[in-house]
């Protein structure tokens, strides 16, 4: 349910305490991984829809989230703001077995790896190239720095092309958070136009993920309020 959170309630401390899992969620930020776990997992949730940056666009925003990113998720007295830790969270503390591989799995290492993988190896770079290419000002871009971390972004994607070349999904040959973390990444990448690059399994992986239901439920979640949308139109116009 997409609600105001001026409407949700604080503690003596001033912080939100909800009574179910809610999320402030930009759309196609990387509080997609944690929306379309929530969807996955069918659980009641609240999310607050918000204009990114929200540290510059969400009044006292970063009185709630010192850090001013997104996401940001509260979950009765848990606060957290790390997308992949919020998936993770949410299977265990729900115990939502179809999206989790437990301790004892023999690919629960391999499970870990993608999960953390996904943030510090393939998210990090497409940072960087959204940065130097749209989020700075006109005269602080950079094509060179863009193009630089496009490469190192789709040179690590090297273990993905080799893992997925005969597998329908990452761990346990079935869908879990290992492949709504990395869906993510991959999902970004096209989103800004260098998905055309990906090797054929690792485009055709993509396509599986987003064909689900779960995800296509939450795409738009956010959408009108996408500032970056206008923005790649109208670098596409120019580049083209």
């Amino acid at each position: 349910m997409i609600i105001n959170d001026s409407t949700l309630t604080k503690n003596a401390a001033g912080l939100i305490v909800t009574d179910k899992p809610t999320l402030w969620h930009c759309h196609d930020s990387r509080s997609l991984r944690a929306l379309w776990t929530l969807s996955e997992m069918g659980v009641d949730f609240d999310v607050v829809e918000m204009t990114f940056p929200p540290r510059f666009t969400q009044a006292n925003y970063k009185q709630m989230n010192a850090l001013g990113t997104v996401p940001y998720f509260v979950d009765g007295q848990t606060h957290m703001t790390e997308s992949t830790a919020i998936c993770h969270y949410l299977v265990e503390k729900y115990q939502y077995e179809e999206l989790r591989i437990s301790v004892e799995h023999p690919e629960y290492g391999d499970y870990l790896n993608w999960l953390y993988m996904s943030d510090a190896t393939l998210l990090f770079p497409q940072t960087l190239i959204l940065r130097y290419s749209v989020l700075e000002p006109e005269e602080r871009r950079s094509a060179q720095v863009a193009s630089d971390y496009k490469q190192w972004y789709l040179a690590r994607l090297k273990k993905l092309d080799q893992h997925i070349l005969n597998r329908e999904f990452l761990c346990d040959n079935r869908f879990t958070i290992a492949d709504i973390a990395v869906g993510y990444a991959l999902y970004l990448g096209e989103t800004q136009g260098y998905s055309h690059e990906y090797s054929p399994q690792t485009l055709a992986y993509l396509n599986r993920l987003k064909q689900r239901p779960g995800f296509q439920a939450i795409q738009n979640i956010g959408k009108a309020l996408n500032p970056l949308l206008k923005l790649q139109q109208g670098k596409t116009v120019k580049e083209s």
